[in-house]
């Protein structure tokens, strides 16, 4: 059962699945709706929450012998692991995919991916329609112009799916800074990718570690 609204509708490590779609060079070259520096940060920023939590990750290309292999950025922090490399446009319609995601037994299913009109669009509408609770990362995610990326998002949101951002899918994970098995970890991730905040937690750490002067007697 989805849930739309209240405590229970908020994503949990416990029962998330990531699912990272076609992070290529031949789909970054043309995406025009983010900077793509931006993209391979948020979405190895993706990829590291992820690992904190031990949410289960597939990593996913699209005829990676023309469009080139999956970013390194991703690829490295999960460097045991196989891409799944498919020639289905729509991910949803690969079973190799869709079979490795079920064999998790979560329904919070969380899609990012290169282009979001076409490549996370397509299995996210699908998915829906089949039960999942999807939610879309944006900004590990982006499109071939601002407004194919804007329209796509409409369009998902219509479908019933939710938007996020992977800062705010990580606190979402981390839920109580209490939780220090987790919090350390998210903290470095933070410190790494999410700019003005990893900065001013480093500038916090240096003025709290900083005397005081004392005045002349």
């Amino acid at each position: 059962m989805t849930f739309r609204n209240g405590l229970k509708s908020l994503l949990r490590p416990e029962d998330s699945v990531l699912v990272l779609i076609d992070h290529q060079p031949y789909q970054l070259a043309n995406v025009n709706s983010h900077e793509p520096q931006m993209v391979v940060n948020n979405s190895a920023a993706l990829a590291k929450a992820a690992k904190v939590f031990n949410v289960p990750t597939i990593l996913t290309s699209v005829i990676a012998d023309r469009g080139g292999r999956i970013f390194p950025q991703i690829t490295d922090v999960f460097p045991d692991q196989e891409v799944i490399d498919r020639t289905f446009i729509n991910t949803w319609e690969d079973p190799k995919v869709v079979d490795v995601v079920k064999a998790t037994g979560r329904k919070q299913l969380i899609i990012a991916g290169l282009w979001t009109e076409v490549c996370v669009a397509m299995p996210a509408i699908q998915a829906l329609g089949e039960g999942w609770d999807v939610t879309v990362i944006t900004d590990a995610s982006g499109a071939v112009s601002v407004e194919a990326h804007e329209v796509a998002i409409k369009r998902m949101i219509a479908a019933g799916a939710n938007m996020m951002t992977w800062l705010a899918l990580a606190a979402e994970w981390q839920r109580d800074w209490a939780r220090m098995e987790t919090a350390i970890e998210l903290t470095e991730v933070v410190k790494q990718h999410a700019a003005g905040s990893g900065i001013a937690y480093l500038w916090e750490q240096q003025l709290l570690n900083t005397p005081v002067p004392s005045t002349a007697g």
